[in-house]
């Protein structure tokens, strides 16, 4: 007689929907590597729930994700091809539609397609002077520094951390000051949920001006390179391929720096011992990688994956969080391997993984160098990380510091924040001058 084996006990508060794991919530947001260790119990891949009605299966062993990344004729790239999306089983209000949805870019395309487009990023972003943009971080880095510096205190998360990307990339990518500030409001709105549609029209209606704007007046920036490339892009090619690498590669890289701060304030080691940034950027990525759970994928087939059934266009994600800390992974880590997939791999792999690196490092070293005695100003535990199934990242990190330089003037009325340790608000499309208008401002004063 077959005997019906137990079903894995999901962790403590995780509402299970059935045999469905879901990867949302404030539960999923507290402790996520409870969560994949429940989800490793399924075997190398594992049933789960991306929001409300979207089912996804989420692969969690490293070797098993390698091998999907690198295996673009099984697993494809097309949002086109799922499945329960053409079928009308999506809500069209779903959280994760906007990041899963189909768009023509370098992302979500496959083939030919997909190597023209890719071609044409990586050729630019190659082009990018790594001198050029140390300067421009560390001539970020000190004016965000110079706008809190007084205080002795500040949310490195909304003050630091997730501005100075937006602001190195708005320069690296040409934008002007009317432009750069719609940029970042779009961007932030988008991956806050703050209005997102809104945010998302003047997005993509900023990047558009971009593209005008270049191809009457083209510079020495990563804009006009991209629409000189051989490849030819049209101007909805441009505005696409440009939307992905502000967005999808700011976003992340804001992460990536907020998640090493909090490990240079949190960690034992690096308190009492210190320690050099590129083991601490190292340590992030692979135990709190900014993106934990993404690369979308769809079979052409119905297969056997990591003991899951999927039918052809089943969307199927990489565990990026989940494959780095796979107990197998213990020895290779302790040798002091780079291994980790937080870039994920195979031909979409991350294009701009070397810049992300450049930004993150002059960015961490600056600030450190500028308030060394940089501390956590309140306890660990009262930190909060904003919930969803793709990103890690704090709502806020608030920290403490022998003030430097003169006090600051009292902010103005646009410029007040509206609860002491909050994310600064963006700034709106029209009114006050933005964040990269200050910038600017500051850079010419």
């Amino acid at each position: 007689m077959d005997v019906p084996l137990p079903t894995p006990a999901p962790p403590a508060g995780c509402p299970a929907h059935g045999t469905r794991v879901p990867l949302y919530g404030p539960g999923f947001a507290a402790d996520p590597q409870a969560y994949y260790a429940h989800l490793r119990s399924f075997g190398p891949a594992a049933p789960v729930e991306l929001a409300p009605g979207v089912e996804a299966t989420l692969v969690t062993d490293y070797a098993t994700a390698l091998g999907l990344l690198q295996d673009p004729a099984t697993f494809r790239k097309d949002p086109r091809r799922w499945r329960a999306l053409y079928e009308g089983r999506i809500p069209a209000d779903s959280p994760v539609l906007p990041l899963l949805g189909p768009r023509p870019n370098c992302m979500f395309t496959d083939g030919a397609e997909h190597l023209r487009l890719r071609r044409a990023v990586t050729d630019c972003m190659a082009r990018v002077d790594p001198r050029r943009l140390a300067r421009t971080t560390r001539q970020v880095s000190d004016f965000l520094v110079s706008r809190f510096a007084g205080q002795g205190s500040a949310d490195l998360l909304g003050a630091y951390a997730k501005q100075l990307p937006l602001l190195v990339f708005n320069d690296l990518f040409g934008c002007t000051a009317e432009i750069g500030d719609r940029v970042l409001f779009g961007i932030s709105g988008m991956f806050d949920g703050v209005n997102a549609e809104q945010a998302a029209q003047v997005l993509f209606g900023a990047v558009g001006e971009l593209v005008a704007l270049k191809r009457a007046r083209p510079g020495d920036d990563v804009t006009s390179w991209l629409m000189a490339h051989q490849q030819r892009l049209n101007d909805e090619e441009m505005v696409h391929q440009l939307a992905l690498l502000l967005g999808a590669g700011a976003e992340p890289l804001g992460n990536l720096i907020g998640n090493t701060l909090h490990r240079r304030l949190t960690d034992d080691a690096y308190l009492r011992a210190g320690g050099l940034t590129d083991e601490a950027i190292d340590d992030t990525l692979w135990d709190n990688p900014p993106i934990t759970n993404l690369a979308p994928h769809y079979p052409v087939t119905d297969l056997d994956l990591g003991g899951q059934r999927v039918r052809a266009g089943d969307l199927v994600l990489v565990g990026f969080a989940a494959a780095n800390t796979g107990p197998e992974l213990v020895a290779r880590r302790q040798a002091g391997s780079r291994a980790y997939l937080s870039w994920s791999a195979g031909p979409h792999a991350c294009p701009s993984k070397d810049p992300a690196l450049h930004i993150t490092m002059t960015a961490l070293d600056n600030l450190f160098q500028q308030l060394p005695d940089l501390e956590l100003a309140v306890p660990e535990a009262s930190l909060t990380w904003r919930p969803g199934p793709f990103n890690r990242a704090l709502t806020a990190l608030p920290a403490r510091f022998t003030p430097t330089g003169p006090a600051p003037a009292a902010p103005t009325a646009a410029e007040a924040p509206t609860a002491p340790a909050a994310p600064e608000t963006p700034a709106t499309p029209a009114g006050k001058p933005g964040r990269w208008s200050q910038f600017l401002a500051w850079l010419t004063g």
